[in-house]
């Protein structure tokens, strides 16, 4: 055991993650992992923590006490106030904790999601080759719940080399999508309302999925709202029978009987799960090839 680290306070939606459990979905388990993929392996940079688990927690973060050992630890996602021992520390950014440090990450400015890594992986036991908490199905991470004050996780063995991480991607206009599998349900005349009209992020948003508001009514007159179902993946845009769209989450259920109108890119997938309640978002249609040319280019 390299070290014991005890939480003292935990905001809604603390859970363990690590890159995710694929290749389940047929038997209706989700890959879950971080919501923010690209933070959470920025954070594992700064900790050297290689491919292992770490902390992702929400807008109202969480207090640690380290019970002994010591530990490198790395943070990033969002942006957050973070300290140690009282000491305000830069974000993002990494420290090492001995045995008696206290760290406390409160609420910032920006975002839902940030990342807590070590040099180290946590003990806790893979289910499906992976530690990632599904709360949907409740496996992994820490008897696949979220964590809570009091819970003990050890951290066990050596990390990698620790890396610098390049400047956050802070691109922002319209989210960028495919146009999906039941495009063709909604008329011509309103795909074209629902690229050039605002919706608002919702305060109804989770793992699971983040509904919005839609403000124009773009979707109030929509009829065939029902379908049989098939299999759903994270960025699906789904439109509800009351016509409200949700964008589905890493957490997201194995299929769904409404209508996708498209799938968010991987490359805006980050961007857009971290937009906070009511704030403003556009929706912009892009080619599949020029989708997969933004993956490989990291953009």
């Amino acid at each position: 055991m390299v070290a014991t680290i005890i939480i003292e306070r935990a905001g809604p939606l603390v859970t363990i993650q690590d890159a995710g459990r694929f290749g389940y979905l047929a038997h209706g388990i989700s890959a879950s992992g971080p919501m923010d993929a690209g933070a959470f392996r920025r954070a594992g940079m700064l900790a050297g923590s290689g491919e292992a688990a770490g902390i992702e927690f929400s807008m109202l973060g969480l207090d640690l006490l380290v019970a002994d050992g010591e530990a490198l630890m790395g943070w990033d996602g969002g942006r957050f106030e973070v300290s140690i021992n009282g000491q305000k520390q830069n974000w993002p950014g990494s420290a090492r904790l001995v045995a008696g440090d206290r760290m406390s990450i409160s609420a910032g400015t920006v975002g839902n999601y940030g990342y807590l890594r070590f040099g180290g992986e946590i003990d806790v036991p893979a289910v499906m080759g992976s530690g990632a908490t599904s709360l949907r199905v409740r496996i992994g991470g820490l008897e696949g719940r979220a964590l809570k004050a009091g819970d003990r996780l050890g951290l066990v063995g050596e990390g990698v080399a620790p890396a610098a991480v390049s400047p956050t991607n802070t691109a922002d206009g319209p989210i960028r999508f495919v146009w999906g599998l039941h495009a063709e349900v909604f008329d011509a005349a309103l795909r074209d309302q629902f690229v050039t009209s605002a919706f608002r992020i919702s305060s109804m948003m989770d793992r699971m999925g983040v509904r919005l508001r839609d403000e124009a009514r773009v979707f109030a007159e929509a009829r065939i709202l029902s379908l049989v179902s098939d299999p759903v993946v994270v960025g699906d845009i789904q439109i509800l029978g009351d016509g409200t769209p949700i964008v589905l989450g890493r957490d997201h259920q194995p299929t769904g009987g409404y209508p996708r109108i498209g799938t968010i890119i991987s490359a805006d997938l980050d961007r857009f799960f971290q937009l906070r309640p009511n704030a403003e978002v556009m929706f912009a249609p892009v080619g599949l090839d020029h989708a997969q040319a933004l993956l490989r280019a990291g953009t």
